[in-house]
Parts: structure tokens; C-alpha cells; sequence
């Protein structure tokens, strides 16, 4: 009797699939709630939380399927799968945020980003926070937030998939 080993896209794909909705339910909670231009560490925590969530039971899972047995590059294909299509998708949501339902997002983005910059830094001159406001604008295309995002993405998931690879690693029982 062959024994057949579980495929890594098939896992990524779904809890990729996962990943993204979960990350557009978050993103559409805060919109709803008025936060979507807070960008405090809470909020980055609780991002984190829920990508740590699903890259470590999307890899429990594969380990499931895949004979109770986990290499550490199948956790880590498969965690950054995952990180991949969740962070697409999430990628593809924010373009349309952005274009359809709050146009002046990114305007706004950086008014209250620069609001911020002035209460953290009461004494700066006029002339600085023209050139922090520029330099701003200037990292702040839809294009270059998407290659950041996605950068940031594929990172975490590396870190999330490498930790949850040695946590849950298991060799095939020798007979």
C-alpha cells in the first residue's frame, strides 16, 4: 500500500484563501469603526495574530494530512504559500478600497499622519514638516505600498512558517 504525501499548494491555496478573507474582515471592521487610518501597534499586533494564527494551523493541518509527519521547508512552503495568496488578495482589496470605496484614502492617510508628526514634535519649523510631508507623498503611490506590503508579507510569513516548522516538525516514525 504507497502511501500518498499531502501537496503544499493545496494547503497554501486554501488557507492563503483564508488568510486574505480574514484580513479583508478585519480591514472592513476597522473601516466600519471609523480606525482605518489608526495606525497603532494594537492593530499591527492583532494583524500579526491573525496571520499567525492561520499560517500555524494551515501548517498543523498539511501535518495532519501529510501521515502526522513535517519537514521544516514543507512548513515553510507552505507557510509562505499561504502569506502569499493572503496578502494578494489582501493587496487586490486594498487597490479597491482605495479606488472605489475611499478615493481620498491616501490623502487622508497622510494628513492624519502629518497631524501626528506635529503632536509628536511640537517644536518642528514649517520648513521640515514641508520636507517630511514630501517625502511622504513620495513613498506613498499605490504601487510602491502594494511591493511594500507584499515584501512585508512574504517576510513574516517566512519568520511565522520557519518558527511554526521547528515548533511542529515531525519525522516519520522509523519501523
Amino acid at each position: 500500500m504507497e502511501i500518498t504525501q499531502a501537496k503544499t499548494g493545496k494547503f497554501a491555496l486554501n488557507y492563503g484563501i483564508i488568510l486574505g478573507v480574514l484580513s479583508i474582515i478585519f480591514s472592513l471592521m476597522l473601516y466600519m469603526a471609523g480606525m482605518q487610518y489608526d495606525q497603532s501597534i494594537v492593530l499591527f499586533f492583532v494583524r500579526l495574530a491573525i496571520m499567525t494564527g492561520v499560517i500555524i494551523f494551515g501548517i498543523y493541518k498539511f501535518r495532519e494530512a501529510n501521515n502526522d509527519t513535517l519537514t521544516i521547508s514543507e512548513a515553510i512552503k507552505v507557510g509562505i504559500g499561504m502569506a502569499l495568496i493572503g496578502t494578494i488578495i489582501g493587496i487586490i482589496y486594498q487597490m479597491i478600497f482605495m479606488s472605489v470605496i475611499e478615493p481620498d484614502f491616501m490623502k487622508n492617510m497622510m494628513e492624519a499622519q502629518k497631524m501626528e508628526m506635529i503632536a509628536k514634535n511640537p517644536n518642528m519649523t514649517q520648513e521640515q514638516i514641508d520636507n517630511a510631508s514630501e517625502m511622504m507623498q513620495k513613498f506613498s503611490g499605490p504601487y510602491l505600498s502594494a511591493a511594500i506590503g507584499l515584501i512585508g508579507g512574504l517576510f513574516l510569513g517566512l519568520i511565522i512558517s520557519l518558527i511554526g516548522g521547528l515548533i511542529l516538525k515531525k519525522q516519520e516514525a522509523a519501523y
